[in-house]
C-alpha cells in the first residue's frame, strides 16, 4: 500500500490541463484563465468625481467665496466647457471632472443661492477626485493565466473591457458505477438490491470541482458488461469508476479494464476509508477507480478526484486545505493507515473550531458524512489524544460539497 500523499502525486503527475476555448463573460465564472487577461481600457477612463458636489478651482474656493454655477455634468454626460476663475460645475459621483477644475467641493460643504455656490468649508487641492487609471491602466495585466474566475474577478474582467476571454475547457469526467445490486433512484429494488448514490454524488462533486460529469449506464458484474459500459467513456478527459475495485470474486473492474488495455499505476492506499483505490490509464485516458462504499467513494473523491479535476482545469491540483481544530472528545490511537474521521463542528470559541467526531465511522453510513462538517485527519500510528488536543481537519463547506 502507498500513502495518500504519494497516490495524489502519482495521479497528478500524469495529468495535463485541457485545451483553451473562448467563452462569453457570462459563461466565465468558475473557469480557469488559459491566457493573461490584459486591460483594454483604463479604469476609470478619465478623472472622475468621487462625491456629489461641484467641480471648482481650489484657489477660488476659500471659505465664504461665492462661485458662479456655469453648468452641470451628470455621470455619462461630461461638461463641454472649461472651469475658469470664480466658476463651478455641478457634478455627481462618477461625473467626469471638467478641464480647469482641480478639486471637488462636496455638496455638504456648500450652499446654493440661485446660480451661485457659497463655500462653507474650503476644499484642499485634488480632493475627492479619482484620477484616470487609478484602479488600472490600459495594457495592465489584470489576471494571469491559471486563475479560477470567481465573481469578483469576473467583475474585474468586465471593467477591463472584455466581453470574451480564453479559458480552459471544462474537463469531461465519465462516471461508471458497477454492480448487479444497483438500482437508480426511483426504480424498484430487486431482492438484495441497493439504491445507487455514488453516481449522483460523484457527479455533484465533479461539478463542484469545475468538471462536466457524464453519467454512464450502470455496468453489471461481468467482464463483458463492464468493458461495454466503459466504452462509453471514449472522448472523456477522465474515467471514474465506483465499486468493483476490491478483491472479491465479483470485483471485476481491474480485470475488465486490463483486458481493454488499461495500464495499472497503483492499487490500494494506506488510508481509511478508501483503501481499495485504483489508478491507471486506459489508452490516453486516465482512470480513477473509487471504492464502492458511498463514504469511501466521496472521501476519496475529495482527496484525489477534486485535485485531479483542478489539474485538468488548469490549476495546480493542490490537496484540500487542512486547518487546525480542537477536539471536543478524546480519540484512540490510530493504526498504520491514515484516517479521515467524520466530525461535526458544532461550536467555535476564541481558539477556533471544536470538532466532535462521530462515535460510529462505518464507511457505508452516508448519513453521517452528510451531517459532517469536517474530516479530522489522523496520521498513521498517531497516538491517543485527549479532548482539547489540536488536530488538522478538512472543512467541507469551503469545497462546495
Amino acid at each position: 500500500m502507498i500513502s495518500v500523499a504519494e497516490a495524489r502525486t502519482r495521479i497528478l503527475s500524469g495529468l495535463v490541463p485541457t485545451g483553451a476555448e473562448i467563452v462569453s463573460l457570462a459563461e466565465a465564472a468558475g473557469r480557469v484563465t488559459a491566457a493573461p487577461v490584459v486591460a483594454r481600457v483604463s479604469h476609470p477612463p478619465a478623472d472622475v468625481s468621487a462625491m456629489d458636489g461641484y467641480a471648482v478651482r481650489a484657489a477660488d474656493a476659500a471659505q465664504g467665496a461665492r462661485l458662479r454655477l456655469i453648468g452641470a455634468a451628470p455621470a455619462g454626460h461630461p461638461f463641454a466647457g472649461k472651469v475658469a476663475a470664480g466658476e463651478a460645475v455641478r457634478l455627481f459621483t462618477g461625473s467626469v471632472v471638467p478641464e480647469g477644475a482641480d478639486t471637488i467641493l462636496i455638496q455638504e460643504n456648500a450652499e446654493r443661492d440661485g446660480e451661485e455656490v457659497i463655500v462653507t468649508v474650503s476644499p484642499a487641492p485634488d480632493r475627492h477626485i479619482r484620477p484616470e487609471g487609478q484602479d488600472f491602466a490600459t495594457g495592465e495585466t489584470l489576471i494571469p493565466a491559471g486563475v479560477r474566475l470567481l465573481a469578483r474577478l469576473v467583475g474585474l474582467v468586465a471593467s477591463g473591457g472584455h466581453p470574451w476571454l480564453s479559458v480552459h475547457r471544462a474537463p469531461r469526467v465519465a462516471i461508471l458505477s458497477t454492480g448487479d445490486e444497483i438500482a437508480l433512484p426511483g426504480e424498484p429494488l430487486r431482492p438484495g438490491g441497493v439504491v445507487a448514490s455514488n453516481g449522483p454524488a460523484i457527479a455533484a462533486l465533479v461539478r463542484a470541482a469545475g468538471g462536466e460529469p457524464v453519467l454512464l449506464p450502470t455496468a453489471p458484474d461481468t467482464l463483458e458488461g463492464i468493458a461495454e459500459a466503459a466504452a462509453g467513456a471514449r472522448g472523456a478527459d477522465l474515467l471514474v469508476t465506483t465499486g468493483g475495485a476490491s478483491v472479491g470474486d465479483h470485483d471485476l473492474v481491474q480485470a475488465a479494464l486490463a483486458a481493454q488495455g488499461m495500464v495499472l499505476d497503483f492499487w490500494r492506499i494506506a488510508m481509511r476509508p478508501g483503501k481499495p483505490l485504483m489508478y491507471g490509464r486506459l489508452g490516453d485516458m486516465p482512470m480513477l477507480g473509487l471504492p464502492g462504499n458511498p463514504v469511501s467513494a466521496l472521501v476519496c473523491g475529495i482527496l484525489f478526484l477534486m485535485p485531479a479535476i483542478a489539474r485538468l482545469t488548469g490549476l495546480p491540483g493542490d490537496p484540500p486545505m487542512a486547518e487546525p481544530v480542537r477536539l471536543g472528545a478524546a480519540m484512540p490511537a490510530n493504526d498504520g493507515r491514515e484516517d479521515y474521521v467524520r466530525a461535526s463542528l458544532l461550536t467555535q470559541d476564541a481558539g477556533g473550531w471544536i470538532a466532535h467526531p462521530f462515535p460510529v465511522q462505518d464507511s457505508g453510513m452516508l448519513s453521517r458524512l452528510a451531517r459532517a462538517d469536517a474530516l479530522v485527519i489522523r496520521p498513521p500510528h498517531a497516538p491517543a489524544l485527549d479532548a482539547g488536543a489540536i488536530v488538522p481537519a478538512i472543512r467541507l463547506a469551503p469545497l462546495g460539497i
